[in-house]
């Protein structure tokens, strides 16, 4: 890769405070979803952390808790100008969207994750493919810069798993470990 790329997941949302455990919808206006008080909190220790990186740029989901994350993060940045890409969206849970998680749970109990969409929705594979081609996009726009991506947390579980080639036993693995408010630096494994 030409360039070095920080992922941060949006802080925490009103929804998980009152511990809804639905899934959200796709664009999230239908549910609106903002940061709560230790969202925003999350947000600016992000912002103070990745002092040390000296971001150039800042490309984030559309979607208003990243949104206004990546807003936080870019004001103590002192950075002007977001990127709001429609690709950086959370996966799109067809006709699961606003309903219990427990009903996706049921659903890939005898499916494969990586694969089967649901109605109206998205696959693994092709939430990957779609977050992907934001990388391959900036790659061929920019050289040696520092690059924020704020996103949710299966864009960027799988744009991890991408760039460090991980079979789905590791992705799934590695999902608990994309906490609400942290940033990941995008590694690729030595080929």
């Amino acid at each position: 890769m030409e360039n070095s790329y920080y992922l941060l997941r949006h802080g925490r949302n009103i929804h998980q405070t009152e511990l809804k455990d639905i899934c959200y919808g796709w664009p999230d206006d239908d549910i609106p979803c903002r940061l709560d008080e230790v969202g925003i909190k999350q947000a600016i220790l992000a912002g103070e952390k990745l002092k040390d990186f000296n971001i150039d740029l800042i490309f984030s989901s559309p979607i208003l808790r990243t949104k206004q994350t990546a807003e936080i993060v870019a004001n103590i940045l002192g950075i002007t100008t977001i990127c709001f890409d429609k690709r950086l969206r959370d996966m799109n849970w067809g006709v699961f969207a606003g309903g219990p998680k427990q009903r996706v749970y049921e659903y890939y109990s005898k499916r494969d994750l990586m694969y089967d969409a649901p109605e109206k929705g998205e696959s693994w594979s092709e939430l990957q493919k779609r977050v992907v081609s934001v990388i391959k996009d900036i790659e061929g726009e920019y050289k040696n810069k520092n690059i924020l991506i704020v996103s949710h947390g299966d864009p960027i579980l799988l744009l991890k798993a991408f760039y460090n080639k991980w079979g789905l036993d590791e992705i799934l693995k590695e999902k608990k470990n994309i906490k609400v408010g942290e940033f990941h630096e995008l590694r690729r494994k030595n080929t």
